[in-house]
C-alpha cells in the first residue's frame, strides 16, 4: 500500500485518538468517560500502523506523528490511576451487592453453612452450658465470660487489653474481622474445603458463645455489646465465604476451560465480594470499637441493632438493581 492511500485510509482513525489522548491528558471527565472505553484498541491499532510505517520506510514526518501518537498513548495507558471518589461510592452503591444477587445460590450455600450450625450449638449450649466446652477450654471459656461479666469496665475487652484505647481496639478488631474474612475466601482455592472448614468452625464457634453467655448475668452485657455489629460481621464473613465458593465452583467445574483460566476468570467476581466483605468489617469495626462499649442505654442499641439487621439485607437485596454495566467485571448482565 502507497503512503498516500494509507494516510487516507487510517487518518481519522489517528485524529480521533489525537482528540482522545487531548481529552484525557486535560481532564476532561466527560469526553474521557464517553470514548474511554475503546482507548486500548484504539492505541493497539496506532501502534501497529507506526509498526508498518517504519517497516515499509514512509516519510520521517508521518512516522514522527505517529511515534508520537504511541508516546502519549503509552503514558495514558500505564499511567497510576487515581482512585477517584465516585469509583468508590459506584462499587459500594451499585457493584458490590449486585455481584452478591449474581451468586446468590453460593451466598445462600455459605449462609448456611454458617448460620445452620451456629443456630444448633447455640440452642444447644443455651440448654445445657457444659456443651461449651466441647468448642472450646476452660481457659477461653473463662476469658470471654471475663469479657462480658457486669463488673468488667472495659466490656467486650480480654484482660490484656483493658487498658487499650477505642482507638487502638479499632485496629485491633479490623485486624482480626479481616483475618477471618481472608482466611475463609482463601479456603476457595483448596476445592472449597477450606472455606468450609472455616464457615463451620466459625459458626460453631460464634453459635456457642452465643448460647453459653445468653443466661445471667451476662447477657444483659453481651446481647446489647454485640448486636450492633453483629449484622455487618456476620453478613461479612458469609460473603467471604461466597468469594471462597465461587473459586471452588471454576475450579470443580471449569467446564470446556481448564482450571487455570476458568480461576482467572472468576477471579475479579470473587475479588469484588471480597473487597465489599471488607467494608463490612470496617464497618462492624467501627461500632465494635466505638458503639457496642459505650454507655447508651441497652433498650437504644438493642434498637439500633434492629435497625441495622433491616438494613443490610436490604441493601443487598436492592442496591444497584437494575444497572447495565459494571465498572470493574465489564459485563453487562441485569439483576
Amino acid at each position: 500500500m502507497h503512503q498516500q492511500q494509507f494516510e487516507v485510509r487510517y487518518a481519522s482513525l489517528w485524529k480521533r485518538l489525537e482528540e482522545l489522548l487531548t481529552a484525557l491528558e486535560n481532564g476532561n471527565a466527560r469526553e474521557s468517560r464517553r470514548d474511554g472505553a475503546g482507548f486500548p484498541a484504539l492505541y493497539r491499532q496506532v501502534c501497529n500502523h507506526y509498526a508498518l510505517a517504519r517497516s515499509r520506510c514512509y516519510t520521517p514526518d508521518l512516522v514522527t506523528r505517529l511515534h508520537r501518537l504511541v508516546l502519549r498513548g503509552h503514558r495514558q495507558l500505564y499511567r497510576a490511576q487515581k482512585l477517584r471518589p465516585w469509583i468508590i461510592i459506584d462499587f459500594i452503591g451499585r457493584t458490590f451487592p449486585r455481584t452478591v444477587r449474581l451468586n446468590g445460590r453460593l451466598f445462600w450455600l455459605a449462609f448456611v453453612l454458617f448460620f445452620a450450625p451456629a443456630g444448633i450449638i447455640g440452642i444447644s449450649a443455651y440448654r445445657d452450658p457444659a456443651v461449651i466446652y466441647s468448642v472450646m477450654d476452660q481457659d477461653q471459656v473463662a476469658r470471654i465470660e471475663y469479657m462480658y461479666d457486669p463488673l468488667n469496665r472495659k466490656t467486650g475487652r480480654a484482660p490484656e487489653r483493658t487498658s487499650a484505647t477505642d482507638v487502638r481496639m479499632f485496629g485491633f478488631y479490623i485486624y482480626n474481622n479481616v483475618s477471618i474474612g481472608f482466611r475463609t475466601f482463601a479456603g476457595g482455592i483448596f476445592l472449597g474445603l477450606g472455606t468450609l472448614l472455616f464457615l463451620l468452625f466459625n459458626g460453631l464457634f460464634l453459635g456457642a458463645v452465643a448460647g453459653h453467655l445468653s443466661h445471667p448475668p451476662h447477657a444483659a452485657v453481651f446481647w446489647p455489646f454485640v448486636s450492633g455489629h453483629g449484622a455487618f460481621e456476620l453478613m461479612a464473613i458469609v460473603i467471604s465465604g461466597t468469594a471462597g465458593l465461587v473459586l471452588a465452583r471454576a475450579l470443580l467445574r471449569p467446564g470446556v476451560m481448564t482450571r487455570p483460566l476458568a480461576l482467572r476468570r472468576a477471579a475479579p467476581e470473587a475479588l469484588q465480594l471480597i473487597m465489599g466483605a471488607m467494608v463490612l468489617f470496617i464497618i462492624a469495626a467501627l461500632f465494635e470499637a466505638f458503639w457496642s462499649p459505650s454507655s447508651v442505654a441497652a433498650p437504644v442499641k438493642l434498637g439500633v441493632a434492629a435497625v441495622n439487621w433491616l438494613l443490610v439485607p436490604l441493601y443487598l437485596l436492592r442496591a444497584g438493581k437494575n444497572v447495565k454495566v459494571s465498572l470493574y467485571s465489564g459485563g453487562s448482565r441485569y439483576r
